[in-house]
């Protein structure tokens, strides 16, 4: 699935959170690393950017199915920010 322009504009915008990615594959980067790294490494405007980019649900499901898909996938997410996303979603995203 390609990105759309505005998705493609807010991994220019911060492409600091994904610093180990060649700059000619930021853009085309999945869903998934999206929300990993902006969840790990952003701030909290940032966040809130990239929930109204893709709407809540969606990224509450990208994050539950990156995390329950195995622990190495959980082990991705610090733990601090697991246990805040996890309740966060489970909270406003049900």
């Amino acid at each position: 699935m390609k990105n759309s322009p505005e998705i493609k504009a807010f991994i220019r915008e911060h492409s600091s959170l994904f610093w180990y990615t060649p700059e000619d594959k930021k853009e085309e980067i999945s869903e998934d690393l999206l929300v990993e790294m902006v969840l790990n490494y952003g701030d909290m405007k940032t966040i809130k950017r990239l929930i109204s980019l893709l709407g809540i649900r969606k990224m509450s499901e990208i994050f539950f199915h990156s995390i329950n898909l195995s622990p190495r996938r959980k082990g991705n997410y610090f733990d601090t920010t697991c246990n805040f996303f996890t309740l966060y979603f489970q909270r406003y995203a049900s």
